[in-house]
């Protein structure tokens, strides 16, 4: 199979589908691969790197899309890729196409089939391709959450971890996944007061098992929730439901009794956020106040650090991408019945549930678009 990967054009997006070692791999199965020039440059991935693993340069992406049977990608085709894809091409990449009706659109209406990171799953039903990069975008939140509470970038003037004579911020984490337990730990690395919402119980456990009494823990009622938020410093958002549209779980007026200069950061923004004053920034302009409040929601944060990113993206992505070459997308997903789950579009069908509850489409089940 020719393996396609062309460079991420989103705002501020450094990261590469394939790295020279993914290729060389690949190489080595008996694929060839046309990466375009200068993909990944900007992390070190020069073009000379990629051609001693074994892969041509495609002067442009019209070159790459043309002639490339499975295209590899980081982030959702922006509508110039997507106008590019074909029927019959895979597309391998994160979509988040619950909240994106024009993306959804526009890669109905190519025919081309889309197997989505997010939402392929291990033996586990956990998330393996979506892990690597909540695992980068969990510890950064509070990274990026420290800077914006500096009072030059509107917030409170507050220290996370304060220091000695003077109390630490107060960091609360709403979800106990893969995002959230990250943050937590960065956080409490850094000095903070800590507490994670989570409503499994099990989770909240293992959390306090591996983190003792240094981390709060606390089912998730709506009351539960509301005090801790109205009480915090930085608030990060790390509620995820896969492949549908997060749940808005901070409202406007709860928004407006928080303290002036707190710090939100969204980290299910690419979900379309969970708070219901979210929308989507960029690295070039990551921040805005609504009611005192900074709102963080980039939507490709990992993209910040790019070259941790993509070596840690491919080393969970690469199997995926050598099985669905070898094999073909259909055979590849009958063997693995969580790699069928990533398939959200096929031939013009949405065919992952919940994206097509979230955007009214009409729904055609992952295993009847393979079996036609």
């Amino acid at each position: 199979m020719l393996i396609g990967v062309p460079q991420e054009i989103k705002n501020h997006e450094y990261r590469v589908g394939m790295t020279p070692a993914a290729v060389r791999e690949a190489v080595l199965h008996g694929h060839q691969v046309l990466v375009q020039a200068g993909a990944g440059a900007a992390i070190d991935f020069t073009d000379e790197a990629y051609t001693a693993a074994g892969a041509a340069i495609a002067a442009g992406a019209e070159e790459v899309f043309e002639k490339a049977g499975m295209i590899v990608k980081v982030k959702e085709p922006q509508p110039q890729e997507c106008r590019m894809l074909r029927p019959g091409q895979l597309l391998f990449t994160y979509l988040h196409l619950a909240p994106d009706p024009q993306q959804t659109d526009l890669l109905l209406e190519s025919g081309v089939t889309a197997i989505a990171y997010e939402t392929v799953t291990d033996s586990k039903g956990g998330l393996p391709l979506l892990a690597p990069m909540s695992e980068v975008a969990g510890r950064m939140s509070v990274q990026v959450g420290a800077v914006a509470l500096q009072k030059a970038n509107g917030g409170r003037a507050v220290l996370l971890g304060g220091v000695p004579g003077t109390p630490p911020a107060n960091v609360v984490v709403i979800g106990g996944g893969v995002v959230g337990t990250n943050a937590a730990r960065m956080a409490l690395g850094l000095g903070a007061d800590v507490t994670v919402l989570d409503r499994s119980l099990p989770r909240l456990k293992h959390l306090d098992e591996v983190y003792g009494p240094r981390l709060k823990t606390l089912y998730a009622t709506l009351d539960a929730t509301e005090q801790a938020v109205l009480d915090a410093d930085l608030v990060v958002g790390a509620v995820l439901v896969p492949g549908a549209a997060a749940p808005k779980l901070i409202k406007r007026p709860q928004l407006s009794a928080m303290r002036p200069g707190s710090v939100l950061v969204d980290v299910a923004i690419d979900q379309g956020g969970c708070f219901e004053t979210s929308r989507p920034t960029t690295h070039a302009d990551p921040t805005y106040m609504v009611d005192g409040v900074v709102h963080y929601c980039v939507a490709n944060m990992p993209g910040a650090v790019a070259r941790t990113s993509t070596l840690a993206l491919n080393n969970a992505t690469l199997p995926y991408t050598l099985a669905l070459a070898d094999k073909g997308w259909k055979r590849a997903c009958a063997d693995d019945p969580g790699l069928l789950e990533g398939l959200n579009v096929h031939a013009g069908r949405v065919t992952y549930k919940a994206v097509a509850e979230a955007l009214g489409k009409d729904y055609a089940p992952a295993a009847s678009a393979m079996a036609a």
